[in-house]
């Protein structure tokens, strides 16, 4: 009987929920949690599930699918699926990460399943079969069945559709297809002209995917007198959330006075919080500087490396945030920007489909005209969407401060990676560029 290997997050693995996010990666010979869904719908059999906390993968990527990739090599198999990663953006991209690992180590099909407002849809259908899914759990069935569908046709050595037809995300992967009329080429091509210039619907043979990317904005030339403003993702609020954003696929954005500030005061002192869904708020609570680095863009102001810190910041959430939302919002923050006679922007996201979010808005605020960096943990995210600068943070729920090491420790890094992005601001680029951190 043929066989097949599932990967989980933390949550279907049933490790537990947002507070094991950085369970180490493990195997288990045993169908676990939704596995055992897998194992009611295949004509093989599960052997085994592979686990992960979705921080884990997102924080330490090459860590995790190095270990994963070394715990199957040993395991006979022939085909993997993962997920379903529904709206959820962390894990969608775990299941790409890992699922585009195994397809080129072990060279099986693999079948994962996401919601088209999942990012990583589009940073990992080429690489894997990736089938639409609902937003939540509560398609799982239904997600399941589609991938499992779909396997059996893999498993079982039937001829396999294009994409349009089997259902899964286009992968712009092109293969030589013959009509069954045989048609000429140069028929089809004169037909497919004579409906566009009468107006008629037709379909290209050919679709060209749509790159939608902004133009970049040139660099400040002299920051020591440029107004340097603080935008996040990564639902920062004061204590009652005057503005009543909504926690997860947000419609609002506030913002938020910090003149006079020389950081942000936490949840204790009742004063910032995060209401971010998507990722565990403890260090964000603890230290609100680690989402929205206050302290360190005052420092910068102190020495002289900004002339000013603009005297507000703007929030909203990004986990499960459209795009079209993100879009709205950031042209509205726009506007406010404008007023206020701002240079330049410094975006901080946390999780997937707030990096999504966050990519988003970066792209609006460039289409305005300012420099904007964009720091973030997923760059894959941010990439795909299209920012332009971007500055790599270290973890999804503290993006500038890792609470398991020293304040001091913490600080460090967070001065480092605002310099670097300050720094990012004033360089002239001519294409996407991530730029090097050293702490």
């Amino acid at each position: 009987m043929k066989k097949a290997v599932v990967y989980l997050n933390q949550f279907f693995g049933q490790i537990g929920g947002e507070d094991v996010a950085d369970h180490a990666p493990e195997i288990r010979e045993e169908k676990v949690g939704a596995s055992m869904l897998y194992d009611q719908m295949l004509d093989a059999d599960v052997t085994h599930t592979v686990i992960c906390g979705d921080n884990f993968m997102g924080s330490k990527t090459e860590e995790a699918v190095e270990k994963i990739i070394g715990f199957l090599e040993d395991v006979e198999f022939d085909i993997f699926f993962a997920g379903p990663a529904f709206q959820a953006g962390r894990y969608g991209m775990a299941c790409g990460e890992i699922g585009k690992a195994v397809k080129e180590e072990f060279d099986v099909p693999v079948i994962s399943s996401m919601n088209i407002e999942n990012p990583g849809v589009e940073v990992f259908k080429k690489d894997i079969y990736i089938f639409p899914g609902g937003h939540s759990a509560a398609k799982m069935r239904d997600d399941v069945k589609k991938m499992t569908d779909f396997g059996n046709k893999i498993l079982n050595g039937e001829e396999l559709l294009p994409a349009e037809e089997e259902g899964y995300y286009i992968r712009g992967i092109r293969h030589q297809y013959f009509l069954e009329d045989e048609t000429p080429a140069y028929e089809r091509a004169i037909d497919m002209l004579l409906k566009k210039i009468n107006d008629e619907e037709f379909e290209s043979e050919l679709p060209i995917p749509e790159l939608d990317r902004v133009e970049i904005a040139p660099a400040i030339e002299d920051l020591s007198q440029a107004e340097v403003a603080l935008v996040t993702s990564g639902g920062i609020v004061p204590v009652d959330n005057p503005d009543k954003i909504q926690s997860a696929s947000a419609t609002r954005w506030g913002k938020y006075d910090i003149s006079g500030m020389d950081k942000l005061e936490n949840r204790n002192s009742d004063e910032f919080k995060t209401i971010h869904a998507g990722y565990d708020p403890a260090a964000a609570d603890a230290d609100p500087n680690v989402v929205v680095p206050v302290d360190a863009m005052r420092k910068y102001e102190e020495e002289g490396k900004i002339g000013k810190l603009h005297d507000y910041f703007y929030s909203t959430v990004g986990t499960g945030t459209t795009q079209g939302e993100a879009a709205r919002m950031g042209k509205e923050i726009v506007q406010e920007l404008q007023d206020a006679k701002v240079q330049a922007v410094v975006l901080t996201s946390t999780w997937g489909t707030c990096t999504r979010c966050g990519a988003t808005m970066v792209k609006e605020i460039e289409k305005a005209g300012f420099p904007v960096v964009h720091m973030a943990n997923l760059i894959p995210v941010s990439m795909s969407v299209g920012a332009n600068r971007i500055v790599p943070t270290i973890s999804i729920p503290y993006p500038l401060g890792d609470p398991s090491t020293s304040e001091e420790e913490q600080w460090d890094l967070r001065y480092h990676r605002v310099g670097v992005a300050l720094d990012a601001l004033t360089i002239e680029i001519d294409d996407q560029k991530v730029f090097d951190v050293e702490i």
